[in-house]
């Protein structure tokens, strides 16, 4: 299998005529970098070729690298079912560069672009309706980015006094992040309840 991928990684770094900026071959999978505005050439070339066909989009989604200029990776997984391989094609981003939607060759990116906007705030130019996806329209900030807080910005409930949901700011009854994650079972430096008469004379 190793070799029919190395085989195919040649194959589309020469047919791709410079789209691709690298390619390997790890545990099994394929890998292909490539420019981001050359995309959708990219993906039309390995859905069309017939040594690829790579019909199926299963999924796109985003990977945050906060220290790069571009910190963001785009990542689209596609499975030819005719030559029963998988391949992922990769992009890096800015916040203010757009990737070029590929809406118009898988239908299915619609709401994987949608995903992305709303979880990365990563933009696709030509797509139909970029907008929130997961959520709410009045949302601040993007959940998946590094940098967005544990505990969000604000929270919602539904008030019974007003008869609507209400948005306010988050308040945590306790420091959800301030835990000893030290485990028990390594050994712990201070006695665990129940354990009292664990290490007394007489029950070591």
């Amino acid at each position: 299998m190793s070799e029919a991928l190395q085989e195919l990684g040649e194959l589309i770094d020469a047919q791709l005529n410079r789209a691709t900026i690298s390619w390997r071959v790890e545990h099994g999978e394929l890998t292909v970098n490539v420019q981001r505005d050359r995309i959708v050439e990219a993906l039309t070339f390995l859905r069309d070729d017939p040594a690829c066909q790579f019909t199926c989009l299963i999924d796109i989604c985003g990977v945050d690298w906060p220290a790069r200029a571009e910190r963001f990776d785009i990542v689209y997984h596609l499975l030819s079912p005719k030559q029963n391989q998988r391949i992922r094609v990769k992009i890096a981003t800015s916040e203010e560069d757009a990737v070029p939607s590929v809406n118009s060759l898988f239908p299915v990116a619609d709401w994987f672009e949608r995903e992305a906007f709303d979880m990365y705030g990563v933009l696709f130019d030509g797509h139909p309706d970029l907008r929130r996806l997961l959520t709410d329209y009045g949302f601040d900030g993007h959940p998946f980015r590094k940098d967005f807080p544990l505990s969000g910005y604000v929270e919602l409930r539904y008030d019974e006094e007003r008869k609507r949901v209400v948005y306010e700011p988050v308040k945590l009854v306790q420091e959800f992040r301030d835990f000893d994650f030290l485990s028990p079972w390594e050994g712990a430096k201070y006695v665990l309840p129940g354990d009292e008469k664990a290490n007394t004379e007489g029950n070591a």
